[in-house]
């Protein structure tokens, strides 16, 4: 009541900072009241079907019950998972970094079943996935990407996805159908929103500018378009091809550059916090998260957790939720009886 009394008044836009911060605050707050207003009206609806069905039967009424029972289920859950989200940071759309590890075509493989995976999650959460580079493997795969994935809280739910993800099959790229293990990083990132200042100075940017190319090394075009800039004070390295125009893969790879740079000041700030809890595993490179098994077995296993999940299709189809839910719980971000 108080922000919308603050909007109403005339001077509300004079302080156009303070009016977007207004803005995003009741936005946010429209995302918690308006899906628990429907979620009560809906199930009050349905327990007064139910009533009615019990004096007077109607099967097809009583599918239609049985399906909008299991819907409004399905929507509990996932509203009760995002009641686990607590941190500023965590409403924000998400940059999703992948990078093959050792491994060749086979690691390439995978990292572009991870992107497909994380594609499909969006997707089935009604967020939109963009592609900001791309770098394709040379027979099959790829070996990096990233995505800009946008949705609210979407990086409160794919920061659980930071580290290292192994994967355990037959591999289809070996001719004598051996077993092999490979794994690729995924790196997630809070998406700057304009209204905040990340100053990067021109003078600490190095900018190389090169033919963007596809797999084999196929030129998309002639000119010198895709772009690689450096941020020579900490030495973090973004680059964009995904467009002809050289300036907009500048724009993009810039726009990386200061998400990366906001999360560094995020790493920063939390360090202490981090240190002094035993239970949290540092993201790193070398933090082996998750293991995909798709031979001798099928068996998804969160090392961080312990949950495990023997519907691997389900898995890289998009379904992940249930790692991300076990994952905030076991985080600590939230107090102690939260909602779940």
């Amino acid at each position: 009541m108080a922000l919308e009394n603050e909007m109403a008044e005339g001077s509300f836009w004079n302080s156009q900072d303070r009016a977007r911060e207004v803005v995003q605050q009741v936005k946010v707050l429209k995302g918690w009241v308006e899906p628990y207003d429907d979620l009560t009206s809906r199930v009050q609806n349905a327990i007064e079907l139910q009533e009615l069905l019990a004096v007077e039967p109607d099967a097809s009424m009583e599918q239609d019950l049985d399906a909008d029972v299991a819907a409004i289920q399905t929507e509990l859950e996932a509203f009760s998972l995002r009641t686990l989200l607590r941190q500023p940071d965590d409403v924000r759309d998400a940059q999703v970094e992948i990078s093959a590890g050792a491994g060749g075509t086979e690691a390439q493989d995978w990292a572009q079943m991870l992107m497909r995976m994380y594609t499909r999650w969006a997707e089935k959460r009604g967020y939109t996935v963009d592609i900001l580079d791309l770098s394709e493997g040379e027979e099959a795969g790829i070996k990096g990407a990233v995505l800009e994935i946008k949705g609210q809280y979407a990086y409160g739910f794919l920061k659980a996805e930071s580290g290292v993800h192994r994967l355990v099959r037959i591999s289809p790229f070996d001719a004598q159908a051996r077993r092999h293990t490979s794994f690729a990083s995924v790196f997630v990132y809070p998406v700057v929103n304009e209204e905040i200042n990340i100053e990067v100075r021109e003078e600490d940017i190095k900018m190389d500018v090169f033919r963007a190319s596809g797999a084999g090394g196929q030129h998309v075009n002639k000119t010198s378009s895709a772009v690689r800039l450096t941020h020579i004070p900490t030495g973090i390295v973004t680059s964009s091809q995904q467009e002809r125009s050289q300036l907009k893969n500048r724009g993009h790879a810039m726009k990386m550059l200061k998400n990366k740079l906001y999360q560094l000041e995020l790493d920063k700030q939390m360090a202490a916090k981090a240190a002094m809890d035993a239970n949290k595993m540092d993201v790193t490179f070398g933090s082996q998260i998750r293991s995909y098994v798709f031979q001798p077995y099928t068996m998804v296993n969160d090392h961080r957790t312990e949950l495990k999940i023997a519907d691997i299709e389900k898995v890289m189809l998009g379904g992940i939720d249930p790692f991300i839910e076990a994952w905030l719980k076991q985080s600590g971000d939230v107090p102690q009886g939260s909602a779940a």
